[in-house]
């Protein structure tokens, strides 16, 4: 059984311009993905989220999404300080 491999956003884009290569020279969709080394759902799932999009943008994407994950985590730290301080505050000093 092999293991799963992450691709890079630019990886799939790559890919996926060569499936579209494949497919206008008129192999099918199982035989694109057999030929890319995935599977005809992750050739579906890749398109459905990547389609249109270049190396560039891609990029940037992955960019804003480890930006915007880390920004999360920064305001769950700073909700859980707010409710600490005001578990703190009921109490009688």
């Amino acid at each position: 059984m092999a293991g799963r491999k992450r691709h890079s956003a630019e990886d799939i884009v790559r890919k996926l311009r060569r499936a579209d290569e494949l497919t206008a020279a008129g192999k099918t969709g199982e035989e694109v993905a057999a030929d890319l080394g995935i599977s005809a759902a992750t050739l579906y799932n890749w398109r459905r989220q990547y389609g249109g999009v270049d190396t560039d943008a891609a990029k940037e994407l992955k960019e804003l999404r480890e930006q915007n994950a880390r920004l999360k985590r920064l305001l769950a730290d700073a909700e859980l300080e707010k409710d600490a301080l005001r578990e703190i505050a009921k109490g009688k000093f």
